[in-house]
This record gives structure tokens, sequence and C-alpha cells, in this order.
């Protein structure tokens, strides 16, 4: 193919021609100077698309990043970070030329991989391939629901709150399962606001992709009910990047508003490297001195000079900060006519910009009567249809277990195109449950990207055992710090006669090992309350509650500290850990020959122990936790008072895997769990035959106290 330079003097001027080289220049001499390897080819060839989209697709305002009025960019293919980074530096976002020359070194603000909350302009982490897309569909979603929340009654592309989600994917994205979920999900949601570029360069880390690649992506995603157009800069069998033809297609993927779009954009990767383009050698690797130098001889530019940027393109490139302060003063019209008119729904947008909770809130939530069983996802869902009543900003839903996992809100319709309503679930536009279908990881992803985008409170339900499916996205969640939601039921052999391939064992200590998420194991309806509570405080981090499908016993409780007369308040679950039982010997608290440490549906199995260990003159204190991160966050004093490290003898029980206990209950502890898959039975007989019994926690308790004292 011959080579071609950027055309189309209608919509890039010799200037902008000049920039877009000028990116490209950039993106070689960035990879070539980091310390490894990077991903230069894609930066190149997509120069011009990232370019268009910076400087005349998008609405933004480079000196306000977090301007709620903006479209969302995610570069979904994040391993070509520079993409992204070299707009943000034109753009005038902050980063300067010495930030791309740093470009993968320690504590530059252009990482490897582009990360939230690290570099301005940045909405999502990305990398892991399919998570940037899938998330995008919740971008998609979560201005659709803030919409409806705030202004549902404006003329289509009329609201202050329209905007569009632009998305550049690569093949690798398009391979991933999580893309193919969101995007049919998108395509049922008839999300109008979501326009997707995929790059089909037709090159991955294994060279050509028709080694592994080969279907039809646009009748895919057609049949998904997406608006699919083709730009082919290869048509013509020269290499003609046809920038007036994107422009064309970006603007009719922007006007198809009952559809989302995906323009099919076929490119060489790494044009014009003269020996390298369209070679897996460009996509993950450096071109080499001599192939750097030949692609700024191919461009026009000194081959020994590096990182340079000529004032007169920079400037030209900047005056896309004159376009969006424009852009952001018309907004502005809008918006303060918007609040003029509707100041209860700007009081409401006050507060959720402020992350607050509105006053007495708490109010809401329900006590329940101690005696009673009931399964802590039963209560789960009690709890959510109390306080949907007082916090509009809450909503989510299942992958297709609304009723086991009780995460529907009742009197609110679905979150659905009307003409997507069934028999027993009515459609809105503006709904708030949600329906992910089968979906799993899309699930998690599109929560993600509502958490991400808006201050919205969103949550997505499973089995615990699929909590495997969604873990790619629950880890990002707790890297970026995104306050997503999820609801994870069935959490143990409890789950009875579905057996094994459904009961859970070795997850929640993997769920643990994951720094920022935080993992809720309630021990009674009560705690679930509070652990709703904490949880939605919590907005700058993901947090999972593993709830029971078997009732468990609703504590009786005192209104403080545990005495001997009576149990411990439920706000102590608030610290993670509390004292819920004290040791009692003779009717007086005495310090304790043992620490009986439950979560979940076990606590009532410590306190049962507790009390057959007091028939044998043991003192045992009962110890509830539900969170060992919130636990972990408490001042030494109080840990120290809840575990005191005087007392050696320990027993945890919970029925999982033990793996991360130990360091609880030390070398004389001793810990009752599972370390072997379960069976199909009804779940008195596992825990009966497994071990995880009343007895088996005292029994238990008796050798820590003897290895105690040995």
């Amino acid at each position: 193919m011959t080579d071609t330079a950027v055309n189309d003097s209608a919509v890039f001027t010799d200037l902008d021609r000049r920039a877009v080289d000028t990116l490209r220049v950039l993106s070689a001499d960035a990879v070539e100077n980091s310390p490894g390897a990077g991903h230069p080819g894609t930066a190149m060839s997509l120069a011009p698309a990232a370019y268009l989209l910076f400087q005349r697709a998008m609405k933004h305002d480079p000196e306000d990043p977090e301007w709620i009025g903006r479209d969302r960019f995610i570069l979904s293919a994040g391993h070509s970070s520079l993409t992204l980074y070299l707009q943000l530096y034109f753009s005038g976002y902050g980063l300067q030329l010495d930030d791309v020359a740093a470009l993968r070194t320690w504590g530059s603000l252009t990482p490897g991989h582009p990360e939230y909350g690290h570099t301005d302009g940045v909405e999502m982490t990305t990398g892991p391939l399919g998570q940037g897309l899938a998330s995008s569909v919740g971008f998609a979603y979560g201005q659709r629901r803030m919409r409806g929340l705030l202004d549902p009654e404006a003329p289509a592309g009329e609201s202050p709150f329209d905007h569009s989600v632009f998305v550049i994917a690569s093949d690798g994205d398009l391979e991933e399962g999580v893309t193919s979920e969101a995007s049919s999900l998108a395509g049922h949601q008839e999300l109008g606001n979501l326009v997707v570029i995929w790059d089909d360069n037709r090159i991955s880390i294994e060279d050509d992709t028709e080694i592994a690649f080969t279907e039809d992506v646009e009748a895919r995603y057609a049949a998904y009910g997406w608006h699919v157009q083709r730009v082919d800069w290869t048509k013509t069998g020269d290499y003609v990047e046809d920038i007036a033809e994107l422009d064309r297609a970006i603007a009719e993927a922007k006007a198809a508003t009952d559809k989302p779009s995906l323009i099919a954009l076929r490119t060489i990767i790494g044009w014009p490297a003269p020996t390298k383009q369209n070679t897996g050698a460009i996509h993950g690797a450096k071109l080499g001195g001599e192939e750097v130098q030949s692609v700024k001889t191919v461009l026009g530019f000194d081959p020994e000079q590096n990182f340079v940027v000529e004032d007169e393109v920079l400037a030209h490139a900047r005056q896309v900060t004159d376009r969006g302060a424009a852009a952001r003063r018309e907004w502005d019209t809008a918006y303060q006519a918007w609040r003029e008119a509707n100041p209860e729904n700007a009081q409401l947008l006050d507060r959720l910009q402020a992350g607050e909770l509105p006053e007495d809130w708490e109010q809401a939530l329900p006590e329940f009567p101690a005696g009673d069983a009931l399964a802590t996802r039963a209560a789960s869902g009690k709890v959510l249809n109390a306080i949907g009543e007082v916090l509009p900003e809450l909503w989510g839903g299942s992958a297709d277990l609304a009723g086991s996992n009780n995460t529907l809100i009742t009197e609110s319709p679905s979150f659905v195109p009307e003409s997507r309503s069934t028999s027993k679930f009515a459609g809105n536009h503006y709904g708030r449950n949600l329906h992910f279908g089968v979906r799993e990881h899309a699930a998690a992803a599109i929560t993600n990207g509502i958490s991400l985008s808006t201050p919205l409170r969103t949550y997505a339900g499973t089995f615990l055992i699929f909590s495997d499916y969604q873990r790619p996205a629950v880890r990002l969640a707790a890297l970026m710090g995104a306050g997503s939601i999820f609801v994870w039921t069935h959490d143990s052999i409890g789950l009875g006669e579905d057996g094994p391939t459904h009961q859970p064992v070795e997850q929640l200590a993997s769920l643990r090992a994951i720094p920022g998420l935080d993992v809720v194991r309630p021990g009674d309806p009560n705690e679930v309350a509070v652990a709703w509570r904490e949880v939605l405080k919590r907005a700058d981090r993901p947090a999972g509650l593993a709830l029971t499908r078997q009732g468990i016993p609703t504590f009786e409780r005192g209104a403080g500290e545990a005495t001997a007369e009576a149990f411990g308040s439920v706000e102590g679950a608030a610290k993670g850990a509390y004292v819920l039982a004290e040791a009692v010997r003779d009717g007086v608290v005495v310090t304790p020959d043992v620490l009986l440490i439950g979560t979940g549906s076990e606590v009532h199995l410590a306190v049962e122990a507790r009390e057959q260990l007091a028939s044998t003159g043991v003192a045992a204190r009962v110890i509830s936790m539900p969170s060992q991160e919130w636990f972990a966050e408490q001042t030494a004093e109080y840990r120290e008072q809840v575990l005191p490290a005087a007392v050696k003898a320990r027993v945890s029980v919970e029925a999982a895997h033990p793996q991360g206990w130990r360091e609880i209950v030390g070398d004389a502890g001793r810990i009752v769990g599972l370390d072997h898959f379960g069976a199909s039975a009804d779940y008195k007989t596992l825990y009966r035959e497994f071990g995880i019994t009343t007895e088996a926690v005292a029994a238990a308790a008796e050798e820590s106290i003897a290895a105690a004292s040995s």
C-alpha cells in the first residue's frame, strides 16, 4: 500500500495535520524513551481519530475535568495509553511534555495504563481488555438515570444532563467476553448516548488476528441492536486517512439517539513506520532507533531531535480550551435556567455532588425483632425497600436472580425502555430496578461505570459463587476506589441442595485478599441494616455483602456494650468486629478463657458453643466479625479491647476456607471451616457432616485452651 497523509482540508487544516503527525512522532519518542516496552503502534495510527474526537467531536472543558456537562471519553484499549495522554497534553489538561517523556516511570503522571484519580482527564482505569468498553455501558446507564432523576421532561438533547460517551476499543477488547455481555445490554437498553470506535487494525501481540479472530463483528453488533458504520482507510488500495468520512460517521452516530453506535475504523497499526507498520512487532515493543528516525523523516521532522513540539502546533491544539470554555458558558446558561425551574431537583443534585446522605435517613432503616429466624438476604431486601424511599440515588439489580438476591425495590419500575416491559416487570426509560440477565461480569463492570461517572450508589446482585465471574471488575473497582456495591447471596454450603458447583468455599478468602475491597458478612438481620448503613457512608471504595440463603436467629441485644446480662449493641458491627456476648462466670463478666469469633451464619454457632462451654465452667467471649477490613481500620486500643492479646485461646468459625484466619486466631488457635468442596444435600445435613456445628466449636475451644496453656 502507498502511504498517504491525512487529508480532508474541510475538517483538518495544515496545522491540524502537523499536529497529528507530531502526535505520531511523540508516540514513537515516548516509548523509545521508556525504561521498558510500550505500545507505540496504535497510538501512532489512532492519532488522527483521537485528535478529531478531542478537537471537534467532544464537548469538554480542559480547565474543569470534572464538569458534569462534559462528554466522557474512555480508552478501552488502555495499553495504548499514549493515545489518551497525548490528547490530554495537547488539550491543556495539565500534562506537560516532560510528563510524556516520563512515560511508564516511577511517580509519573503517565503510567503504563491510564489510572483513574491519578491523571486529570482519565475517566477510568483501563488496561485489562474489555473493562473499559463494558464499563462505558455503565457510564451510559448512569447518564440516563441522572437525567431521569433531575430533568426527565426536557426534550432529547436539550437537557444540561445530556452528554455522549465516547470509547476507543481494540480488537482485544472485542474478543473479551465481558464486552459481548455488556454490548448486548447496551443494544437492549437502546443507549443512544454511547459511541464506540473500534480500531480494526487486525494486529495483536501474536501478530495477524486472522489466527484467532475472524468473526463478522459488524454483523454481531447489528444483531445486538447497535447502529453500525464502517470507515475503511484501506479501501482504495492506498492508505488514505479519510478524516471527513470519520467525522461524518461520528456525527451520524451521535444522531442515532435510539441505539448505541459502533464505528468500525479500519486502520494500519504503526503507520507510517516503514518496516514495522502492520506487524505485531509494533504492537507492544519499541520501534528501535533507526525506525523512529525513518518515521520522522517520512513525516518531515528532524530525525536527530526528540520530543519536539512546535509552538505554533501546540498553540493551535490548545485552542480547544477556548472552545471548551465557550461550550461551558452555553451550558451554564441552560443549567442555571434548569436550577431556577427545578429548585427541589437542584437541591438533590447539590446533595449528591457533595457526597452527602439526607438528614435523618438512618431512621428509615428497619429494626428486626429478636428471636425471628430470617435469612440475611431477606433482611437485605427489606433494608433496600425501606431506605429506597428516602435515597433516590440508590438503585441496582441482579444478574437474573432478583427474587433470590432480594434486590428489587418493589414499588419502582425497571430501568428498560417501555417496549421491553414484560408481564412481570414494567419498564421505564428512567426506572430504578436493573436487570442484567445472566451476565455477572458485565453487571459488575456496568456498576463500576455508573459509580465512576455519577454520584449514584449502585448495587449488582448474584450468588457469591459467581463472584468468580465478576472478579476482574471487582478488582478494578477496588483499584479505582469506585463505590460499587456487590450483593452476594447464598454465601456458603447453606445453599444446600444445589451442590458443590454453587456452594462457595474459597470465595470469601480470595475476595478479602483484594486490597481496598470491603467484604461484609453480617451475623444477623440487624447487622445487615448496619452493614448497609456503613457501606452507603463509604462512597470511595467498593463493598461486597455476603448474605445467607438460610434463616438465622435475630439476637436479643442490649443498648450498649455486652454485659453479663445482655448481648452487645448491633452498633458494634459498624466497627467490623465487636463483643457480642461476654465471658461470664457466676453471673459476673470475667477475663475470657477463650475467644469465639464468628461471621455470618456461624455467629449463632459460637453463641451456642458459649452456652455449652459455660456448663463445663469455661468462660467464652463471642465476637461477631462481619468485616475484617473495617476492624483493621479501628484503633489499636479498640482492637485490643475486642481481641485481647493475652488471650491466646481462640476459635474462628466460618463455613468457608480457613485461609486468612490463622493470623487472627494465632498458633494456639483453632479454625472451624471448610477446606474442601461441598455436596448436594439440605444445609443442616451439610453443616453436620462437615463438622461445622456447635459441638465442633466447643471442642475446638477446649483444644485451643489446652494448646494455649501448654
